[in-house]
Formats: C-alpha cells, sequence, structure tokens
C-alpha cells in the first residue's frame, strides 16, 4: 500500500465477545477519492469507521489516517477527520449556529475564522435562513445537512460518512451527495462512506464489497461488473409449490426474500429454456443485466437489499412527507 493514502489499514481484525466483526481486513484508500464500503447491516462496517475514527481499538491489526496511528496518536487523528455518524449527534434543544459554534469551540477554532466558516457552511447546506431555529423543528433531511455542515466545519482533510442518507428521501440524499462532490472538488476531500443504497456508490472510485468481517472484493464499480457481474432473471413463482419446483429442478436458483427468485441468465438459450417450460408458473418475470446489485448476488449468494421493514418504512415515510428536506 502507498505510503501517501489517505487511509491505510492492514489486518485489522475486531470482535464482540465470541462474535467477529472483522477478520484481517486491509484496505488502501488514496487521497482525494471516495472509497465505498458496500454490505449488509452487520457485515463489520461500522465497526471499521469506529476504529478509524478511534472510537474503538482494533484487537489486531493497525490503522492510520491522515498519517496518523489511530491508537497511537488518537488525538492527533481525530483532527483531521469529520464523521456523520448513522444516528444523529445533535444537540436538538439548540439551535443551527449553536450546535456548530460549540463544535468549532470543541476543536479549539480562532473566533473569527469559525463564525465565518459557520455562516459559509450553513449556506452551502441550504441552511442560511435556518441559523436561529432549534434543530428539534428540523425534518430529518434538514438535521443530516447539519451534521454534514458540522462535520466539514472544522475542515478535516477525511470525511467518514455512516449510512449517511438512511431514512432520507430520494431527493435528499442527491443533494446531499451533490455537496459532498462539489467538496470533493474544491478542497480535495477524501470521502469514506458506508451504505447499503447501491445507487449511491455507482460513481465512486473504488467500492469494497465486505461481508461477514471480511473483505470479499474491490475495484472500481465497472471493474466488479465485468469480473463478478452476472444477468440474472428475477421471478415470482404463483405459489409456494411452483417456487419449490423451480428450486429443485434449478440448483443455480437464488432464493430471494420469502417469494422470488434470481436464476443466473448470462447464457440466453437456457434463459428462453427456463421460461418456456415455466412461465404458466410466474407471476412476475424481470431481466437484471449486470449491476452492482447483481455483483453482491454473485458473491454472496444474496441480495444486498436486507434492510429491516422498519427501514423501509421510514424511506416511504420520509418520501411522503415532502415539504422540509
Amino acid at each position: 500500500m502507498s505510503g501517501t493514502a489517505a487511509i491505510e489499514v492492514k489486518e485489522v481484525s475486531a470482535a464482540y465477545g465470541s462474535t467477529t466483526a472483522l477478520d484481517a481486513v486491509s484496505l488502501s484508500v488514496p487521497p482525494g477519492s471516495h472509497f465505498a464500503l458496500l454490505g449488509p447491516n452487520g457485515a463489520g462496517k461500522t465497526t471499521l469507521v469506529n476504529i478509524l475514527c478511534t472510537l474503538r481499538r482494533p484487537d489486531r491489526g493497525s490503522a492510520v489516517v491522515a498519517g496518523s496511528d489511530v491508537v497511537r496518536r488518537p488525538s492527533q487523528a481525530r483532527r483531521s477527520i469529520g464523521v456523520v455518524f448513522q444516528d444523529s449527534s445533535l444537540d436538538d434543544r439548540l439551535t443551527a449556529w449553536e450546535n456548530l459554534e460549540f463544535h468549532g469551540l470543541v476543536y479549539g477554532m480562532p473566533t473569527r475564522p469559525r463564525r465565518g466558516l459557520i455562516e459559509t457552511m450553513l449556506d452551502l447546506v441550504e441552511l442560511g435562513d435556518w441559523t436561529h431555529e432549534i434543530v428539534r423543528s428540523f425534518s430529518g433531511g434538514m438535521r443530516r445537512r447539519l451534521e454534514i455542515a458540522r462535520a466539514l466545519l472544522h475542515e478535516p482533510r477525511i470525511l467518514f460518512l455512516d449510512e449517511p442518507t438512511v431514512g432520507l428521501d430520494a431527493q435528499t440524499r442527491q443533494r446531499i451527495w451533490h455537496y459532498l462532490e462539489q467538496l470533493r472538488r474544491d478542497r480535495g476531500l477524501t470521502v469514506l462512506t458506508t451504505t447499503h443504497y447501491i445507487e449511491e456508490v455507482e460513481s465512486a472510485d473504488q467500492i469494497c464489497i465486505i461481508d461477514h468481517g471480511r473483505i470479499i472484493a474491490q475495484g472500481t464499480p465497472d471493474a466488479l461488473k465485468s469480473e463478478h457481474g452476472h444477468s440474472w432473471l428475477h421471478v415470482l413463482p404463483r405459489d409456494a409449490a411452483a417456487k419449490a419446483a423451480m428450486l429443485a429442478r434449478l440448483p443455480q436458483a437464488h432464493a430471494l426474500g420469502a417469494n422470488a427468485l434470481a436464476i443466473p441468465a448470462d447464457d440466453r438459450q437456457d434463459s428462453d429454456a427456463i421460461l418456456a417450460q415455466y412461465r404458466d408458473q410466474l407471476a412476475e418475470v424481470r431481466f437484471q443485466p449486470p449491476t452492482l446489485e447483481s455483483v453482491f448476488l454473485s458473491l454472496t449468494g444474496r441480495e444486498l437489499r436486507d434492510r429491516a421493514d422498519g427501514q423501509r418504512s421510514a424511506d416511504r415515510a420520509a418520501g411522503r412527507r415532502g415539504g422540509r428536506s
């Protein structure tokens, strides 16, 4: 790994009791890049981010962030990073300005540049009109944008985003990524994000797929699709008997959730034969060309979309609310 990497992780392992969260993970993140950790809930993404943010020590291995070892020089590492956690950490009893002011004081920022940057960051995330409003009155999207402003206030070299847009509507997610891309261009900011929204990492420079605490593939989106992606038939059998019959006759099929199946479809003749044989037993058929979702399915045998029903409900509710975002 390059000595000029923004982040270097070597053979990092971590466990919670008898449960392994990370198993000898190694990776390197170039400066100024957008690096994505893609994996289902429980894959080890948040544990790795917590180690890189100095919130916990690795059980084995080493990690260096912006040139500082996270175990030996945690204070120096923290000054070089900004973090947006999966769960909100704003004080909702304070105003937007007061949340940023407190953050700037914690980092020892001098008064005049601190206050100038607070105004700049609030304008960047389109919260200038809400500067002196109590955060308790903000929507989920507004809070997320304020957290990003806070994480960037002290001008870090690296920004960590742990599931930054969970529960937000598609429009708000798009706006957040627009801000971040602008900052990458303007500041050379390095962004490491964890997510299971595949559409958010299609434009990442590098994607690292992690599952059960181990890295199973890494590369550019196009390289991953080329090497591991497959075409699939996604089918919905009419009933449980039809599904059981297809699974018995098609050992290459993967069960998706309670009802659907995914069948490899790289061979067009095989696909046509399957459809001809089972078409009367299918309620729905969808062809999927190689995607990052199909890469994950090919590597793990299951879909990435493993969010709990509550999260899906939150996403739908966020999309219905509209208004402030």
